[in-house]
């Protein structure tokens, strides 16, 4: 297999997005690309570049009154016939080119000529985003080297159309168990059908009314919905269990332990049993940092439904959004691409924020 050209950090953003795209970067195979990330930043003389796994750190030392992170994870779904790249009309297909190669080659064109920010910035490339979160480069960073993400702001140049999405929803994944007492279902009245007691916790949900918080100005849409029901034991049998899994989206003025006292006092009578949770990550939207953003960038910010690793600096007690090119909703999908228009437009308001005036 021939070796991937060095990356070429001075080109057009478009062009170093094909290039990202056509290095194949699977979860857990992104050595290769964080290789070429490396090479080509340890080249930046304003620069500081850490390497840790195939998770690569760059930063300025200009001794600023502020310092912020921009992000953008490496690794990508695996391949479904949509590699190398394509260009059609304004649109760049290829694996990863939304989700989210599109936003690191903005990344890596503000860090490799941008030599004097306003502010100090970390920017990060990391590994294992889309698979479990033991693995991913964010969290070992927080877990291992902290100090490596420090900054008042950060930004993940996650896919959102090229408009601001600030912090995140909080998600909380439970088993509510219904239990009964089994019998031959010839002689049912014997038995306790769990299936049917199941259908008070579908009652509970159906009944349920969902918070739609205000926080910093911005409204978020909690949810708490069945994702998946298990029961039964043979055609003939009373099932003596029945198991609905619950997922419960919260806003991030909760935090996961509120969320999880919420889903047990809704099911209260029932056994709960928590399968996993992650906190959500609030706007910030009240600090001079995220304020100077959102006036750079020209757009009133939007609540993130859903879970980004914004959620992970929300821990650390920094503020967090997201901020990249490209459709979510094209993500993990065979014709996944990204606007060209939105790739300039992204690259050249993070520029004009990060420079002097």
């Amino acid at each position: 297999m021939t070796a991937p050209a060095p990356l070429d950090l001075g080109s057009d953003v478009v062009d170093l997005a094909a290039a990202l795209v056509d290095v194949p970067s699977e979860s857990r195979h992104e050595g290769p690309l964080a290789d070429l990330v490396e090479q080509a930043l340890v080249t930046v003389p304003w620069l500081e570049v850490v390497r840790h796994g195939n998770t690569v750190v760059a930063r300025t030392h200009l001794d600023r009154g502020e310092r912020v992170l921009i992000g953008g994870h490496l690794d990508t779904v695996p391949e479904h016939g949509n590699l190398p790249h394509r260009v059609e009309g304004d649109l760049l297909y290829g694996l990863g080119s939304c989700d989210m190669k599109g936003g690191v080659a903005v990344s890596l064109s503000l860090a490799a000529s941008v030599a004097a920010p306003v502010r100090d910035v970390t920017y990060v490339y990391y590994e294992c985003e889309e698979v479990e979160a033991e693995l991913n480069g964010l969290k070992r960073l927080a877990d291992q080297h902290p100090h490596l993400l420090d900054a008042d702001l950060a930004i993940l140049m996650e896919p959102s159309d090229a408009g601001i999405e600030a912090g995140c929803q909080g998600t909380v994944r439970v088993q509510v168990r219904a239990e009964g007492v089994r019998a031959h279902s010839a002689r049912s009245w014997l038995g306790a059908n769990a299936i049917h007691a199941a259908g008070e916790v579908l009652d509970r949900l159906r009944d349920y009314r969902p918070r739609t918080p205000v926080i910093d100005g911005l409204q978020y849409r909690e949810g708490l919905n069945a994702v998946r029901i298990e029961g039964g034991v043979a055609g003939n049998v009373i099932p003596d269990e029945c198991v609905v899994t619950v997922n419960h989206r919260f806003a991030p003025d909760r935090s996961v332990d509120d969320a999880i006292a919420h889903v047990a006092d809704v099911f209260t009578g029932f056994e709960v049993t928590v399968v996993d949770a992650a906190p959500g990550a609030r706007p910030g939207l009240d600090l001079p940092a995220t304020q100077a953003f959102v006036r750079a960038v020209g757009e009133q910010p939007r609540p993130k439904y859903g879970w980004t690793d914004v959620a992970r600096f929300t821990l650390l007690g920094i503020p967090a959004l997201n901020f990249g090119p490209g459709d979510p909703a094209l993500a993990h999908t065979r014709d996944e691409h990204v606007p060209i228009v939105q790739l300039n437009s992204c690259e050249q308001r993070l520029r004009a924020w990060l420079s002097p005036s």
